[in-house]
């Protein structure tokens, strides 16, 4: 047998080839048949692999690291390939250029994710969530690794309602009492997944319950929410503007029952009886109190700085601040704080007006 010793390399890959393919033959041809054809093309397969080896040592492994190596897939994290968490105690401020005097354009509140596009000789990290697209610095971020580990301790299930109206319920079956109704689309942050298939959820800082075939649950790292000035629309007057404006810079700030204090903790009726108080208007610590005062407004006719009440089995529970746009801003719940939500991520019970 022609050893690839014997072979002449400069001749090319043809004719190392069909030396290759003359001895197979003459090997077929001086082979036991009755050995059978499965042993015989065995035998083969073994011969050419070993001629080929040994002839044509230049055919490199791809496998080694060759330019035909295709490309790994980045790994990705909550649809992040380049992972950050706000590592703050309430929020991280995003500012449009990458530095401390740059316009404050949005907030990543606590434990929020990003993708972080590059970061600079300066420390400070382009990154983009939900809306926003901008600058903070990497002082204030967990990444890599820490980044994926922190995102496992704080990832929340959602459950995103998947029809027209769904029906929320005081307990998991069908019998239970409606408390109020929420619109597709809407997003619920659950708390567990029962076992008979209902979807137990915060409402505000109550629990309550929805069927599970009427909502997907997935699991997600909260986003930043831009600061990008609402339209408010003909009428409204300056101090409501003014008003929104300095609810919003809270959001992000801490949820505590009892509380009044905007940046260390509040309660719904707490928040907005603090704003309220800013404007010279004076208001209980109480929601259903709340509800009592000011002039009674038209779902269709609420303007910004009016407030949306919200009720349970017919009582007043929870009130929100109207921001404009279909929006309102509220203390919500130990988990999530102040924050923006739908106006109708629950049904509204009434709207007062006090400006």
């Amino acid at each position: 047998m022609t050893s690839g010793a014997d072979l002449e390399l400069s001749a090319g890959a043809g004719l190392v080839l069909e030396e290759i393919d003359d001895e197979v033959e003459r090997s077929i041809s001086s082979r036991e048949l009755s050995a059978g054809a499965g042993l015989v093309l065995e035998e083969i397969g073994e011969e050419i692999q070993s001629d080929i080896d040994s002839n044509a040592p230049a055919a490199e492994n791809i496998e080694a690291g060759g330019p035909e190596e295709a490309a790994a897939e980045p790994q990705t994290y909550w649809g992040y390939t380049n992972l950050g968490i706000a590592h703050v105690d309430n929020h991280l401020n995003i500012r449009q250029e990458p530095n401390e005097n740059g316009k404050l354009i949005g907030k990543l509140p606590k434990d929020a994710a990003c993708e972080i596009l590059s970061i600079d000789d300066k420390g400070w990290a382009h990154i983009k969530s939900g809306k926003v697209d901008g600058y903070c610095s990497t002082e204030f971020l967990y990444m890599g690794e820490e980044a994926v580990a922190r995102g496992k301790e704080a990832a929340s299930m959602i459950a995103v309602v998947n029809t027209q109206t769904l029906k929320v319920r005081e307990e998991p079956n069908t019998d239970s009492v409606v408390i109020t109704l929420i619109p597709q689309e809407e997003e619920l942050e659950v708390v567990e997944i029962m076992d008979n298939g209902w979807v137990k959820f915060l409402l505000d800082d109550e629990e309550a319950y929805v069927s599970g075939e009427f909502v997907d649950v997935e699991e997600r790292l909260e986003k930043a929410v831009t600061l990008t000035e609402l339209l408010y629309g003909q009428g409204v007057s300056d101090v409501r503007v003014d008003l929104v404006q300095y609810a919003k810079q809270f959001v992000g700030n801490p949820y505590v029952w009892g509380g009044t204090s905007l940046t260390n903790g509040a309660d719904c009726s707490g928040f907005t009886l603090s704003i309220y108080k800013k404007y010279g208007v004076s208001l209980p610590h109480h929601a259903a109190s709340q509800a009592q005062l000011g002039t009674k407004v038209d779902y269709s006719q609420v303007q910004p700085g009016d407030l949306i009440f919200y009720a349970k089995n017919g009582s007043i529970n929870h009130v929100a601040i109207y921001i404009g746009g279909g929006q309102v801003i509220h203390a919500s719940s130990p988990k999530t704080g102040i924050k923006i939500s739908s106006m109708n991520y629950r049904t509204p019970a009434c709207a007062r007006r006090y400006l």
